[in-house]
């Protein structure tokens, strides 16, 4: 079974519905990572709603493709694209990191249906993906791997490791992507430890490399589309993406890498999120 494949203004509104969800979950909790939760509410719209085969009532339906948050704290995304897809109930989200839940501030294998790994530890994620590529090859099945990356997390050396594992074994079922924000919880990437010029290092790791606008909606799926034609490498899709977005006063606001609204701010953010049509 793959999910109802949606045109790209609905899925522009599911999206919008995710960001509200980030935003109504993180204030509840008073807790999580809301500012590359919401640049990445475009992706996992389409992820879920468009590209990817999966089966909601069937969370471990064999033939399912699978996603990989390696940018665990962007968790609050991952739940609501679940919730909003049938894995539960949507009312379970204001749940997010109180004693008991088992929506916890990183996802965890296991605990929550339609989790494929638990993720957190940042630079892992490419290599689980690998792993499961790999898998899918070695056993001549057809459902394709996902992963998304945080610009920031790139800094590990892990993920260049497993980039050349990626290339080494022609991984052509696996599509990573960069959500390229340039915000990391301490400031721009840049000014930490610089990654341009980045589409050249992947290319030298040869991956199939894509640059497209991360919260245009028809680049998102055209891209996904490429990715699924190749035959011999994987490909990264390098999304340039705004950390907050959708939240005028949390755009390209690093504070909110891990702040949550204030009461009279959260009543601002859902207004601001009214007016794009929810």
């Amino acid at each position: 079974m793959k999910q109802m494949a949606h045109g790209t203004e609905d899925l522009k509104v599911l999206a919008h519905l995710l960001r509200r969800d980030v935003i109504e979950m993180t204030s509840e909790a008073n807790s999580g990572h809301p500012g590359g939760s919401l640049s990445s509410a475009d992706l996992l719209a389409a992820l879920y709603f468009n590209v990817m085969r999966h089966d909601p009532s069937d969370p471990q339906w064999e033939e399912r493709d699978r996603f990989v948050l390696s940018k665990g704290h962007a968790a609050p995304v991952l739940y609501a694209a679940l919730a909003e897809s049938g894995y539960f109930e949507r009312e379970e989200l204001l749940t997010l990191r109180k004693i008991g839940t088992r929506l916890q501030g990183h996802p965890v294998r296991g605990k929550l249906p339609g989790v494929e790994m638990s993720t957190g530890s940042l630079g892992q994620g490419l290599s689980m993906a690998c792993g499961m590529a790999l898998a899918a090859k070695m056993d001549e099945k057809t459902h394709r791997v996902f992963c998304l990356l945080g610009d920031g997390e790139l800094q590990s050396g892990q993920n260049w490791e497993a980039a050349m594992f990626a290339h080494h074994h022609r991984l052509s079922n696996l599509t990573a992507f960069v959500d390229r924000n340039r915000l990391q919880i301490n400031g721009c990437t840049e000014e930490n430890m610089s990654l341009d010029p980045l589409p050249e290092k992947w290319h030298s790791f040869g991956w199939n490399v894509i640059i497209i606008d991360g919260h245009d909606m028809a680049q998102i799926i055209d891209a996904c589309a490429k990715a699924s034609r190749s035959q011999k490498n994987p490909t990264v899709i390098i999304m340039n993406t705004v950390k907050g977005k959708g939240i005028s006063f949390m755009e390209n606001n690093p504070d909110f890498h891990g702040k949550v609204c204030k009461p009279d701010e959260l009543c601002r953010a859902l207004d601001e999120l009214e007016g794009c049509g929810l």
